[in-house]
């Protein structure tokens, strides 16, 4: 059976299927010499992303389909900016839109890259990622920005990959491997940035319709229209999205159903000033397997995920998540008094109700205070919102630039869950009714960053750049019942940290620059440890980091290059892991992370080029010298590319190394290897109302690997270990159109 229901799709999918499927049928191939006419996305002009002006890069150039006319910056899959003063891996709209998969979230566009690793088990964007790890960070361990702006949970500092953005609105994604300089702005920045940064409105009017299928009963249906330029009014530019996406996923019974709407509006008001308003609505159905003992795995396959029988606690019906997300800003860039000013007003919210039975795995016997048989589960509410603003002022003075600004956000957050009995109609399962509450918490964060940076132009080649960050956390907790201890609390605590920073940039050529970069980082606590009676006794110190590194990078016609070495020592460091539906926190003290890492890709001749990044990775214990939990040793990914006029191609290679699923070295879990195919051919002007159709086919694991590749957790009943394994070979044909 079809876990998704299809009958929610829109009435334009089979609009869209219809119109697409003529292009495709009636496109005549044109000489590989004749441009196309689509229009290339400007590049953005912001100035108030996460990482300030001096370490943004422009969005890569979309290449017009014309022969003779690639380079390897155009070609590389992940490539450095020569103007970085930190590790960087930039991953462009044309790796996003001929490589990665319809369905794919930032986590699964970002793996390529260096010292990365990340497999979602239930297939690409279908399910959240479970382990996005970068040089052994895992999530909330490291910045995730939208569009410069720094955005999660409050609860711990993690994201939901699956709950807000998608991949045809992606224009670029940046990774910075390092705590940037004082104007980065977010939470844990000492893991790196991870930056994802929206398409801008085409100035040419166009409606591009475009459509998806693949493995697993997978469907993306959607349609982008651009206003064009409206000189009318300003010069308004302006485009709209909508998307629907449906799958039943890889893991049985584990589907997913995903609508989402983006917009974004461009008004120039007057030579220096500019007004952009964007926003971002998703709608969220996806029933979530927990993961798999080796038992279940042996018996049922790899892709064991839920079961079809209502009589247990991993039927699929009881196991889902209903969510529904926003995201919205408003970005004012102006000149003032010889003063660069951006202010960028957001807010984001997410509400989330969530249902499981008890113990999906099996451990637990069925039992209720109804009934000997009945089937035991939760079903849990979160709630929360976030309000912020970004003001960012930049100067000329001396011989430099001084660099103001501050981040100013405020979520409030309401969480809830209840025992109940799935075979009474989601029945409190507990007698008093009120002992089935095992929390009911409202709790807020209040996060508060001012700097002041210049950035000195020694010469006209060496640029010397040093600031100081200031950071304030402050959280609040009121519960009527507090996790872990079912009793009421208020309880607020504060948390400040003077993080200094200084970098050094020195351009050896047009096309060479290296790079020298020392900063503090710092993580406030998460709000489990206010989880007990009284959390004023038992204080956790805030994670702290020194980050130190160097690096060189190159880019010319012929090859792109990067390097890089880096050590950070950590103190502090909090541990996770998952026991059943439950996640458990732990001090795991000092530890150090360093590293090699390195990126190039090289062109040989007549379209094609050679891709290639590897990273040597530590990361340990102070005290025992023993490998942190998923830390792998190393990564690295090999390929080949190809573009030639109208035809796209690739064969993209990723491995990574050793890593242990949890402390103390245990859960050994062994390297693994992923290699993807991707094709794609432009047809320009099949029909006389459209300018251009592409074709793609795309092979996912083309190896067909299906091994076990992470810990998934425990068991809550028996502490049986739970894992993942990679999802199998996969196909998926796109098309899509601009008219």
């Amino acid at each position: 059976m079809t876990i998704v229901d299809t009958a929610r799709r829109s009435a334009l999918s089979s609009a869209i299927t219809t119109a697409l499927g003529l292009f495709a049928l009636t496109g005549i191939p044109v000489g590989t010499t004749v441009a196309a006419e689509s229009a290339v996305s400007a590049p953005p002009t912001g100035t108030t992303g996460t990482m300030g002006s001096n370490t943004r890069i422009v969005q890569l150039k979309k290449i017009v389909v014309q022969a003779g006319a690639e380079t390897t910056s155009d070609q590389a899959p992940t490539q450095a900016s020569l103007v970085a003063t930190e590790p960087q891996s930039i991953i462009g709209d044309r790796y996003i839109e001929n490589v990665a998969a319809s369905t794919a979230n930032y986590s699964d566009i970002v793996k390529i890259a260096p010292s990365v690793s990340d497999v979602d088990p239930n297939g690409p964007g279908l399910m959240e990622s479970q382990g996005l790890s970068i040089r052994g960070f895992q999530n909330g361990e490291y910045n995730v920005t939208f569009d410069g702006i720094p955005w999660g949970d409050s609860n711990d500092f993690t994201q939901h990959s699956t709950s807000y953005f998608m991949p045809q609105d992606i224009a670029q994604v940046t990774l910075d491997r390092g705590p940037g300089s004082a104007r980065t702005l977010g939470n844990a920045t000492f893991g790196g940035t991870l930056s994802v940064d929206s398409k801008n409105p085409d100035p040419v009017t166009s409606i591009n319709p475009f459509f998806s299928v693949a493995s697993f009963n997978t469907q993306v249906e959607g349609l982008r229209f651009d206003t064009g330029t409206l000189k009318p009014y300003g010069g308004t530019t302006a485009y709209f999205s909508a998307k629907n996406l449906s799958s039943d996923g890889y893991l049985t019974h584990a589907g997913l159903n995903r609508q989402n709407f983006f917009a974004k509006v461009v008004q120039p008001l007057g030579a220096d000033t500019t007004l952009t308003f964007a926003t971002n609505l998703t709608r969220l159905h996806q029933n979530v397997s927990l993961g798999a003992t080796k038992a279940q795995i042996a018996q049922f396959g790899p892709n064991y995920g839920l079961s079809a029988d209502p009589t247990s606690q991993s039927y699929y019906g009881y196991n889902y998540d209903d969510i529904t997300t926003d995201f919205e800003y408003l970005d004012l860039e102006t000149t003032l008094a010889g003063w660069q000013v951006g202010d960028k007003l957001y807010t984001y919210g997410y509400r989330h109700r969530g249902y499981n039975g008890a113990d999906p795995n099996g451990e637990q016997p069925n039992g209720t205070v109804y009934g000997a048989n009945d089937v035991p589960g939760q079903r849990m509410r979160m709630d929360y919102r976030s309000v912020g603003d970004i003001l960012r002022l930049s100067h000329d003075f001396g011989p430099g630039q001084v660099h103001l600004g501050g981040w100013v956000d405020r979520q409030t957050n309401q969480r809830l869950q209840y025992e109940i009995d799935w075979s009474n109609g989601g029945a409190l399962n507990a007698v008093p009714t009120s002992a089935a509450i095992d929390r009911y918490l409202s709790d807020s964060l209040t996060d508060m960053q001012t700097y002041a940076e210049y950035q000195w132009h020694a010469t006209d080649k060496l640029d010397i750049t040093g600031g100081v960050k200031f950071v304030n956390f402050r959280r609040t907790l009121n519960a009527t019942v507090n996790q872990g201890t079912g009793q009421p609390i208020n309880y607020a605590q504060a948390w400040t940290r003077d993080l200094p920073s200084l970098d050094m940039h020195y351009a050896l050529s047009d096309h060479w620059s290296a790079y020298a970069q020392w900063a503090k980082g710092f993580l406030a606590p998460n709000l489990n440890t206010f989880y007990s009676v009284d959390p004023s006794i038992n204080q956790i110190k805030p994670e702290g980091t020194t980050n130190e590194q160097i690096g060189t990078a190159w880019n010319s016609d012929g090859l792109t290059l990067s390097l890089d070495a880096y050590h950070i020592d950590f103190s502090n460091k909090i541990e996770k892991r998952k026991i059943g539906t439950q996640t458990q926190f732990y001090n795991a003290g000092g530890a150090i992370y360093k590293g090699l890492e390195g990126e190039a890709t090289v062109a040989i001749a007549d379209g094609f080029s050679v891709y290639g990044n590897a990273s040597l990775n530590s990361a340990r214990e102070k005290a025992n010298k023993q490998w942190l939990p998923n830390a792998p040793d190393r990564t690295a990914a090999l390929g080949v590319l190809f573009d030639n006029g109208p035809w796209s191609a690739s064969i993209l290679d990723k491995y990574v190394g050793v890593r242990y699923g949890d402390s103390g070295q245990t859960q050994r879990l062994g390297g693994y290897a992923t290699t993807d195919l991707a094709l794609s051919y432009v047809f320009v002007h099949p029909m006389a109302d459209v300018r251009d159709a592409t074709v793609s086919f795309k092979v996912g694991n083309i190896g067909n690997n299906k091994n076990i590749y992470a810990l998934a957790g425990y068991t809550g009943q028996d502490g049986t270990p739970l894992y993942w394994t990679i999802p199998e070979r996969s196909f998926e044909l796109d098309v899509s159109a601009h008219l």
